[in-house]
């Protein structure tokens, strides 16, 4: 008899990358068959589920830290992936391993060529995450969403012990709704009947409809106070703050860290509530040894290089708040230079429009995305703020003329616009530094 062939790594990765993202159907209606065929994983394991414009990767990180801390078996479900795909799916505080993810892409497979209608890319991979987390046989997964959160894939999961709204900001527009109050229902959709929800950064607007989708499924809301941050003390090594009594300090630098590790700290509280042991001492111990890329983290030290993820306005809008607090001050005149490509469909406009009083000179690059701003678009509109700025022909280019700006004049470097952007800059900056 002939032994089945098991599938490699890279067919795995393929496979799950080889659908659309997105379906002309939008519906849990595929992810709900997907599951039923695979025996329901989604429902023999405890969720934590977060959603939010910005925050959620660094909140469900530090989540997913303490309560590592605290001795609990813990899944952690994050995307996009920064530098290798099995970033999106770990356990124990470690990515899945080649073998893992092959073996249980296989088991989604099998189930997948007997439907109808194929499911997404990231359905596939949601799915692949739930088989692995019950196999691994996790007290808790913190389960953040792909996009928005009525019809993402992770929302197939029947309840949870909390649900987290970390912020709601203007993003993702085409697909989520062009007002506040519409991406906030959308985000609400995640708010599960008697489960509390936990409600970060958000104008009135937001909070209104998340206030009344709560009261109709019977959920508690709870606001992080973000009026408890007191005595902030932030420098390059980290932040330092007091939280209602507690002395808090994190290893990642960025001022709006202080926002994102309270939404957290007050999440603590509402898990003892319901009954999880988490001692001081995770807490502390959990926050300390968070690490999470691409959130204003330094690259290098000569010269000086940070990377932030900025993405969208309100992103922008922490990462110039970094620079004027963090930067700036190590310049005469206040000002940094800046490596920046963006994606066509954001709000480039405003992104630019904030950045361009922070930079002596810009360096634009095109992500390596097929929805990718052009660099000389990029820089284009920077020129039409007054601000010098240079289009590169490559990414690598880019990272080059940058970095001897930034040496040139002795400034610090920062690299944002895309999480695309990430790993080739990275890639290309230690070939540059280390050659």
């Amino acid at each position: 008899m002939k032994e089945e062939r098991i599938m490699t790594y890279q067919e795995a990765v393929t496979y799950l990358n080889a659908a659309e993202w997105k379906s002309d159907h939008a519906s849990l209606g595929r992810m709900e068959e997907l599951c039923e065929r695979l025996g329901h994983p989604e429902r023999d394991l405890r969720f934590i589920h977060i959603a939010g414009t910005n925050g959620k990767g660094s909140v469900s990180a530090m989540l997913d830290s303490i309560l590592r801390a605290a001795g609990y078996r813990v899944g952690l479900f994050t995307s996009p992936y920064i530098e290798r795909f099995n970033e999106r799916i770990r356990f124990g505080g470690v990515s899945i391993s080649d073998g893992d993810l092959a073996r249980d892409t296989e088991t989604v497979k099998a189930c997948i060529d007997e439907m109808a209608e194929a499911p997404t890319a990231f359905e596939r991979i949601t799915a692949a995450a739930l088989v692995y987390f019950r196999r691994m046989n996790c007290d808790y997964v913190v389960f953040e969403c792909g996009l928005g959160g009525r019809l993402d894939s992770t929302n197939v999961i029947p309840t949870a012990t909390l649900s987290i709204i970390t912020g709601i900001a203007l993003d993702h527009c085409h697909i989520l709704g062009n007002t506040i109050g519409e991406i906030a229902a959308e985000k609400a959709g995640i708010i599960k009947p008697g489960v509390p929800v936990l409600f970060g950064e958000g104008d009135e607007s937001a909070a209104e409809v998340i206030r009344r989708t709560a009261g109709q499924r019977g959920s508690r809301l709870i606001r992080t106070d973000f009026s408890a941050i007191t005595d902030i003390h932030a420098d390059l090594s980290g932040t330092s703050f007091r939280f209602r009594g507690r002395e808090v300090r994190i290893p990642l630098a960025g001022l709006y860290q202080t926002r994102n590790t309270a939404t957290v700290l007050t999440a603590v509280d509402l898990l003892r509530e319901d009954g999880l042991e988490i001692p001081e001492s995770a807490v502390a111990n959990g926050l300390a040894s968070v690490r999470w890329k691409a959130r204003f983290e330094r690259l290098s030290e000569d010269p000086l290089v940070f990377y932030d993820g900025a993405h969208n306005p309100q992103g922008v809008a922490g990462a110039t708040e970094n620079i004027g607090r963090l930067l700036s001050p190590l310049t005469e005149d206040g000002l940094v230079v800046l490596l920046m490509g963006v994606i066509a469909e954001k709000d480039h406009r405003h992104m630019i429009a904030a950045l361009a009083p922070f930079a002596s000179a810009v360096v634009t690059v095109r992500p390596d995305n097929p929805r990718a701003l052009s660099a000389e678009e990029t820089a284009s509109e920077f020129r039409a703020w007054g601000t010098e700025a240079a289009p590169a022909a490559t990414i690598a280019d880019g990272v080059r003329a940058a970095v001897e700006l930034a040496r040139r004049e002795n400034r610090p470097l920062v690299c944002l616009g895309s999480l695309y952007l990430y790993a080739p800059v990275k890639q290309a900056l230690e070939a540059l530094l280390n050659g």
